[in-house]
């Protein structure tokens, strides 16, 4: 269906990072039927990347790939200039992308901590840097980021994963509180276990007794979540909340 020039998001430009499968494939093609111009940032998932751009545009959307790790300060300057020289703005930015590197305390390696630390917190705050220069000066812009469940409660084997996804929280009610006066509004969204490749390999059995709803999310439900407070009018008195899609899994 061809994207209506009345869509919510017509004529914004929105960031989506690690945008080339799961989570970040769903949430680039919701924010494109939304009616945004969506950049799809990838690290090396480049025939990914582009097929995400392949379906937004023939859906009737518009869409572009760019290459960058985001845990890396001069990609994501190089990333977020390049964006604004051929999109000319930038409303929404998504940080999405993230990794795993499991392992219990006693035996991860300093590695694979920082490698966690250095894509899921470290890409987050650089990302945010790097676009809040044009959204200040536009006194407009909304920022999601993706947290996770482990983050408020933790998880076994993922004190890298949770300490970085618990940061993200913290980072996004500071942010929140420094760019409220300058109508910019930031915001997490904390997926449970949602059915993607990072989740495909779990034994199910025991995290489904632990939901409530008894079954895991799909990406398409985080994506509607992410759709909402990008370009829901009512989202616009929203910021630094975190927005659990989660089954019920935590509560309180």
């Amino acid at each position: 269906m061809p994207v209506s020039t009345a869509a919510p998001l017509a004529d914004q430009v929105a960031l989506v990072t690690g945008a080339s499968r799961g989570i970040g494939r769903a949430i680039a093609l919701e924010l494109a039927a939304a009616g945004a111009e969506v950049v799809v940032n990838y690290a090396a998932s480049a025939t990914a990347a582009e097929a995400v751009v392949e379906a937004i545009t023939a859906a009737g959307g518009r869409a572009y790939a760019l290459a960058a790790d985001v845990s890396v300060e001069e990609q994501v300057d190089s990333l977020v200039k390049a964006v604004l020289e051929r999109s000319g703005r930038l409303d929404v930015l998504v940080n999405n992308a993230g990794i795993t590197r499991d392992g219990l305390l006693l035996r991860m390696k300093t590695s694979d901590w920082q490698s966690v630390i250095d894509l899921n917190l470290t890409g987050v705050f650089l990302c945010t840097r790097a676009v809040s220069r044009s959204m200040l000066k536009a006194r407009s812009g909304r920022i999601i980021n993706i947290t996770s469940v482990v983050g408020l409660v933790g998880n076994p084997g993922q004190a890298n994963y949770s300490a970085a996804k618990a940061g993200v929280i913290g980072f996004t009610r500071s942010t929140a509180a420094e760019f409220a006066s300058r109508g910019i509004t930031v915001n997490a969204v904390a997926p449970g276990f949602i059915a993607t490749d990072m989740t495909s390999e779990l034994n199910q059995e025991p995290i489904l007794a632990a939901i409530p709803l008894g079954r895991m999310g799909q990406p398409e439900e985080v994506a509607g979540a992410v759709r909402f407070l990008a370009a829901d009018p009512a989202a616009a008195y929203i910021t630094g909340q975190v927005l659990q899609v989660d089954g019920g899994m935590v509560m309180g």
